[in-house]
């Protein structure tokens, strides 16, 4: 079975736009899960724009699913704060400082050594560590070479291209990656513009997929069709 993990931070994004609490960013993931999703995620970031550091502290009391905090672990702050909360899964992304949203994954053999690093002192803290990577073999060959647990495969390629109706095309380099990924023994999660209209197409090409981790277009297609309603469209897509 491959776990819905919803990204709340859009809705951080628009509590901090009015101030106050309103949406209550807990009590949303409290109802993410009651209304069946596997897993809430979270990606502070350090000018804490939209999930705050004190958030995640919260949702660690509460979350009850699979806790999975995102982020760039050159940021001490960001560090501190894992070994802190110990949530099940930290993924590591390579964002630069005041980046909009993830556009790469990690080149695994320039960083390898870094990654050795700190991926041991997550997982000698009991945290399974996930790190973002491109659909490349090379790559997917230099993440196992680093220890870690998963890789989350960056998704946004695939979504462009099927989104232009190159179907066959997107999807391809990541049933190989997908593929390498599984006989190299990673556990594999993928994220990064995945919708309602291409989640589908994907998870019955890699069947394998352990999560998807999916945000932005899930809280937009709740905009219209309610919260509730849209956890479960994207589940069934996962089917």
């Amino acid at each position: 079975m491959t776990k819905l993990s919803v990204n709340i931070n859009k809705i951080a994004t628009l509590r901090n736009s009015r101030g106050g609490n309103n949406p209550d960013v807990i009590q949303t993931a409290k109802d993410i899960e009651r209304f069946g999703a596997e897993g809430i995620t979270v990606h502070p970031r350090p000018d804490e724009r939209h999930i705050r550091y004190a958030d995640v502290r919260a949702l660690k009391q509460i979350v009850t699913t699979e806790f999975n905090i995102e982020g760039n672990p050159r940021e001490q702050k960001f560090v501190d704060l894992v070994l802190e909360v110990k949530p099940h899964q930290v993924t590591l992304v390579p964002d630069a400082d005041g980046q909009l949203t993830s556009d790469h994954g990690w080149d695994t053999i320039a960083h390898k050594d870094y990654l050795v690093d700190i991926i041991g002192r997550f997982q000698s803290a009991g945290i399974r560590v996930s790190i973002f990577v491109d659909p490349a073999a090379a790559m997917v060959e230099g993440a196992a070479a680093t220890g870690t647990n998963r890789i989350e495969l960056y998704t946004e390629s695939y979504a462009r291209l099927y989104a232009e109706g190159k179907k066959e095309e997107a999807v391809a380099p990541y049933v190989q990656a997908a593929t390498l990924a599984h006989q190299l023994g990673l556990g594999l999660n993928a994220g990064h513009d995945l919708d309602m209209h291409n989640l589908a197409f994907l998870k019955q090409h890699i069947p394998m997929l352990d999560e998807v981790s999916i945000g932005h277009a899930l809280i937009c297609d709740a905009l219209y069709l309610g919260l509730e309603n849209t956890v479960q469209l994207y589940k069934r897509q996962l089917q």
